[in-house]
């Protein structure tokens, strides 16, 4: 994880918030960087963590969790971390001979609008451990990235219909929380993009947008934060907050400063 952005959200793994729904949104950047983070975080914060990962292999997941101190392969063999590799399972789907529905099962389908087998994967996944087992915090649920399931063909209300299930269950019934990335092509006439991407923005408590810089690539400067707090913590605050920074991705941690005040160029 990353102590800055940690800073600038005002929390630490000790002391999440529980209940909410963090949307991840990146335009004309990589905003993987933010998954990277949620994920080593709430590994450290010894929660359950079920990881829909359609976009990258375990070993990238891996990799990355390692410069950031966690280890996903250890997390998932002591039951921490269930992991859906949805780039492997998608072969699965095709070839296997089992008559379990599979999470993926929809990619089978002539139409892909229902994903009921992928909810039933989280459930079970984020469902309390037995007492004998490790006592996890609370679970977590990661979806990187919802944009694909658009790209395969599923309609963006059934996406939505599966987030509000996903919410029901972990954020409501578990007290767990939930944290989706969603692509932002900037595409006025993709409506399927726009409904997914408001939908999300209506139920999320946080939203996280990285976007590329306007003038350009730049060495110094990677990107630009914007963080708005839809529905803040504190009672007397107002129904939105924002904060916007600019940032820097670093071989093990990513800088944050103001805009125009990166040190490279003051």
């Amino acid at each position: 994880m990353f102590p800055e952005l940690n800073n600038l959200l005002n929390t630490a793994p000790d002391r999440a918030e529980q209940g909410k729904l963090t949307l991840l949104c990146d335009a004309k950047t990589d905003g993987s960087f933010l998954v990277h983070h949620f994920l080593s975080f709430y590994l450290k914060a010894n929660c359950k963590v079920c990881f829909v990962a359609l976009i990258q292999s375990f070993s990238h997941y891996n990799i990355v969790g390692q410069k950031l101190g966690v280890s996903l392969t250890a997390a998932r063999e002591r039951g921490q971390l269930v992991f859906l590799e949805g780039l492997k399972s998608s072969v699965d789907v095709f070839f296997r001979t089992q008559e379990k529905p599979h999470p993926l099962e929809f990619l089978r389908k002539a139409t892909a609008e229902d994903l009921r087998p992928l909810y039933e994967f989280v459930k079970e996944a984020v469902k309390p451990v037995d007492s004998g087992e490790a006592a996890w915090r609370y679970p977590v649920l990661l979806l990187d990235d919802l944009s694909v399931l658009l790209g395969l063909g599923v309609g963006p209300v059934a996406i939505l219909d599966f987030v509000q299930y996903c919410r029901a269950t972990v954020c409501c019934q578990l007290k767990g929380n939930m944290v989706a990335l969603v692509h932002d092509n900037g595409d006025t006439e993709d409506e399927d993009s726009d409904v997914l991407l408001n939908g999300l923005s209506h139920q999320s408590h946080l939203i996280l947008r990285a976007e590329g810089l306007a003038t350009g690539f730049c060495r110094d400067v990677h990107g630009q934060l914007s963080i708005l707090w839809r529905r803040p913590p504190q009672p007397t605050a107002q129904r939105e907050q924002s904060l916007t920074y600019q940032y820097k991705i670093q071989d093990k941690s990513v800088s944050f400063f103001a805009r125009g005040l990166s040190p490279a160029i003051l």
